[in-house]
C-alpha cells in the first residue's frame, strides 16, 4: 500500500463549466433537473449534458454549494461539473469537497451576486488514497448519510446527535498524516 497522494483537483479530475439555457426553455417536471445558481432545480429540461453519480458546485448564487446526482442532469452555466476519473471516485470527491466547504466558501467573492471561480476550485489541493480505500471511505459515510436522514421523523435530537457524528467521522476517514496512513 502506497497510502496517499497531495494533488489539486485540477491534478486528476476535470472541471467543467454547464451550458446556459434560458427559462422558456425548461418545464415544470420533465426528464432532466437544471442546476444554475441553487441545490433546487431550476426547472427541468429535455436534454442532460451531465451522467449520472456526478458531483457538482454552484459557482453563482449560492456559490460554493456542492451536489451530488445519481441521475443524469442538465448543468446549466453557473454550474461547475466534474467529469468522471480513473483515480477519483465521483463519490469520494463530493465527501471531500463537504470537509473542505469552509475553505471553498472563504473563496467566493462576495459581490451583487456570490461568485466562486475555476481556478479556486482547481487549485484546492486534496489528498487521494488508493481507489480501494476511496470505495470503503465512501461506503461509510454513505451509510451515516442514509442514517442521518432516515432518521428525519420526530426526532431532531438524534438527527443533530447523528450529524455530529457523521461529521466527525467524515473529517478523521478524510484526515491523512504525513507518512501517508488514515
Amino acid at each position: 500500500m502506497f497510502g496517499f497522494v497531495k494533488l489539486n483537483i485540477e491534478d486528476v479530475v476535470s472541471l467543467n463549466r454547464g451550458k446556459r439555457v434560458v427559462k422558456n426553455q425548461l418545464s415544470e417536471n420533465g426528464d432532466y433537473a437544471v442546476y444554475q445558481n441553487s441545490m433546487t432545480p431550476l426547472g427541468y429540461y429535455s436534454d442532460s449534458n451531465c451522467h449520472g453519480n456526478t458531483t457538482f458546485v454552484i459557482a453563482a448564487g449560492a456559490a460554493g454549494e456542492i451536489g451530488y446526482s445519481n441521475t443524469d442532469f442538465w448543468a446549466a452555466d453557473d454550474c461547475y461539473y466534474f467529469n468522471s476519473s480513473e483515480l477519483v471516485n465521483s463519490r469520494f470527491l463530493y465527501y471531500v469537497l463537504k470537509s473542505k466547504q469552509q475553505k471553498i466558501n472563504s473563496h467566493v467573492r462576495k459581490a451583487s451576486i456570490p461568485r466562486l471561480s475555476r481556478q479556486a476550485l482547481e487549485k484546492l489541493e486534496i489528498c487521494i488514497p488508493p481507489l480501494s480505500k476511496q470505495k470503503e471511505i465512501v461506503s461509510i459515510l454513505d451509510r451515516f448519510d442514509t442514517l442521518c436522514n432516515d432518521i428525519s421523523d420526530g426526532l431532531p435530537a438524534e438527527i443533530e446527535a447523528r450529524q455530529k457524528q457523521y461529521e466527525y467521522y467524515r473529517d478523521k476517514l478524510l484526515e491523512f498524516d504525513s507518512k501517508g496512513e488514515i
